[in-house]
């Protein structure tokens, strides 16, 4: 009896097969041929040669631009981990229902203005005679300078990354099964044992994935490091900026491109294993 091979299910992933192929795959193939091509006279011509990589590995600005991205993203990941928790946990475990969905839907507010007009209002909040200098004044504590330091890049990705991880979060921690939170009280543990043994371990999917999602996009931002930070010391994402104003050497971007893009896949497939790996 032949088996007959059913074409329904191939037939709804070719959309996302489709989509995939040109605007992932397709993109990423053409950047990293481009990467060995060579630019005369301010033009790319198609060749393989491997100049483009020695001039961008063997330079200290690259791994200065790359070490310094690296360790922003993940403190910014830490910080926003850390401080979206407590806001969290409140919403899944000591407000209603209905305090929780207006709560969500406030978070995903932020989302409906632009990331760059968002960085700008703080432009206006961080400077040395913005408000929040003012305030530390008045009691003694400043001003500080915060714009066009690395403190200011640091409250730009914690503007674009808080909501999304405190929303992630939210939905991991309301989600425990709350029969495991009684039993762990009724065998007597204390509200700390049950916290680190039994909410987090349980949520610990959502509380990885936040974080990850904090570290990419903080680890692609162009905006918070070049108008809050004042691109100084410079990023991947200013280094391809600067490298592409520089003779148009495009193929030299796509080498930082490719290493950005290889970082982000490692740290993603680190955190994936991490996060739904067997607990011992």
């Amino acid at each position: 009896m032949k088996t007959r091979i059913s074409l329904y299910p191939y037939v709804w992933r070719l959309p996302l097969l489709i989509w995939q192929g040109l605007f992932f795959v397709g993109p990423l193939v053409l950047m990293v041929a481009m990467s060995f091509w060579l630019v005369k006279n301010y033009r790319m011509e198609p060749d393989f040669i491997l100049k483009n990589w020695d001039k961008m590995l063997s330079r200290g600005y690259f791994w200065d631009a790359y070490w310094i991205t690296l360790w922003r993203a993940s403190l910014a990941a830490v910080l926003a981990s850390l401080i979206a928790f407590p806001a969290s946990y409140t919403l899944a475990f000591r407000v209603s229902e209905t305090t929780r969905r207006w709560a969500i839907f406030f978070l995903i507010v932020p989302f409906f203005t632009s990331y760059l007009v968002r960085a700008y209002a703080w432009q206006v909040l961080l400077a040395e005679s913005g408000p929040i200098n003012a305030i530390l004044g008045f009691v003694g504590l400043g001003p500080l300078t915060m714009l066009n330091t690395g403190i200011g890049a640091m409250v730009g990705y914690m503007t674009l990354v808080l909501p999304l991880v405190v929303i992630l979060q939210t939905f991991s921690l309301a989600a425990i099964d709350r029969n495991l939170i009684e039993a762990a009280w009724n065998l007597g543990a204390r509200p700390r044992a049950t916290l680190f043994r039994v909410i987090i371990p349980s949520a610990r999917v959502g509380l990885i994935i936040g974080a990850v999602f904090a570290f990419i996009l903080s680890y692609g931002d162009f905006v918070s490091p070049f108008y809050l930070g004042g691109s100084k010391p410079p990023t991947m994402s200013i280094l391809i900026i600067d490298t592409t104003k520089s003779g148009q050497q495009w193929p030299r971007a796509a080498v930082v491109a490719i290493m950005m893009i290889v970082t982000l896949f490692t740290v993603a497939f680190a955190a994936v294993g991490a996060a739904y790996g067997r607990r011992k």
